[in-house]
């Protein structure tokens, strides 16, 4: 390959390394529109080369595995797609990029595995880049068409992020922030896990970091499906998890790595029950809470 010397004063150009899954807007805020289809990892590729500087030292409660035993950190990457955007200034002056999406990721390599080596197989994601940009809904998470698995793109809609109320901003988008990294990390049944699962998973990792919306409520549509989705499915996921033990969800996030997802067979070989008896069993248990409290 012949290489062609610049022109002088010219900078050369890196190529576009810009990755998208949809969350639902805040109640209190401006309605999102559907969500898109989130692209996530299929089965795990094996990591044969990621730099020493590349290794995540913290973790969710501030006990971090030893240095060989790291869980190893993607690249980060933050693309503006326009400074003089409203919601690009609030963005920036209502989080701290550089420190909260590497303990968003580590949250969730917490939440979804525990431990980088020992009984599950994280997912090999090597890049994943933030891009707050004009659009409608909330935001939403893809892999980029070279390598799906291995690199992400997650869209924030900077109008999202200027209707949220000026005293929950940062909490709002650190919570929508770890919600999509979820995407990053979870596996889907070789995509055929129901999506209200899918993004009921997202959603219990954001209730497990204190990151919930003052509109959530448990036993909201408990009259409804199991698989609804987002919060309702995640209180659901938090009581399997205080009945089953902790560890749970991650042995169902383990569940949909290694096999096709089918319900029967599924629930019924992780937890001994059809989801369908779970649920009614969750019915009960929310009856029984607001019976206590009354």
């Amino acid at each position: 390959m012949v290489l062609v010397p610049l022109p002088p004063n010219t900078t050369p150009v890196p190529p576009p390394i810009f990755l998208p899954g949809m969350s639902p807007a805040d109640s209190s805020s401006t309605e999102a529109s559907a969500p898109a289809p989130t692209s996530l990892p299929g089965h795990t590729k094996e990591e044969e080369t990621q730099s020493s500087g590349d290794k995540i030292a913290s973790s969710v409660n501030g006990t971090a595995p030893s240095s060989a035993e790291a869980f190893l950190q993607p690249r980060l990457r933050l693309h503006l797609n326009d400074l003089t955007d409203d919601g690009t200034s609030i963005f920036l002056s209502s989080i701290s990029p550089s420190s909260i999406l590497p303990s968003a990721v580590s949250r969730v390599q917490k939440a979804l595995y525990v431990h980088p080596t020992r009984g599950y197989h994280i997912p090999s994601t090597r890049s994943v880049t933030l891009i707050v940009r004009p659009m409608d809904g909330v935001a939403y998470t893809t892999g980029i068409d070279l390598d799906p698995e291995q690199h992400k793109e997650i869209h924030l809609s900077s109008r999202y992020v200027a209707s949220i109320s000026a005293e929950r901003r940062g909490h709002e988008i650190e919570g929508v922030i770890v919600h999509e990294l979820v995407h990053c990390y979870q596996y889907n049944g070789h995509g055929h896990a129901p999506g209200g699962l899918i993004e009921g998973i997202a959603d219990w990792v954001r209730l497990g970091a204190d990151l919930a919306p003052p509109h959530w409520r448990k036993g909201d549509e408990v009259n409804g499906k199991w698989d609804a989705g987002y919060q309702h499915t995640a209180y659901f996921l938090q009581y399997l998890e205080e009945r089953f033990g902790e560890g749970t969800v991650r042995r169902l996030n383990e569940g949909l790595r290694t096999s096709k997802y089918e319900e029967k067979a599924f629930w019924t070989g992780i937890l001994g029950r059809p989801v369908e008896q779970l649920w009614e069993d969750y019915k009960k248990h929310v009856d029984e809470e607001k019976g206590n409290e009354s």
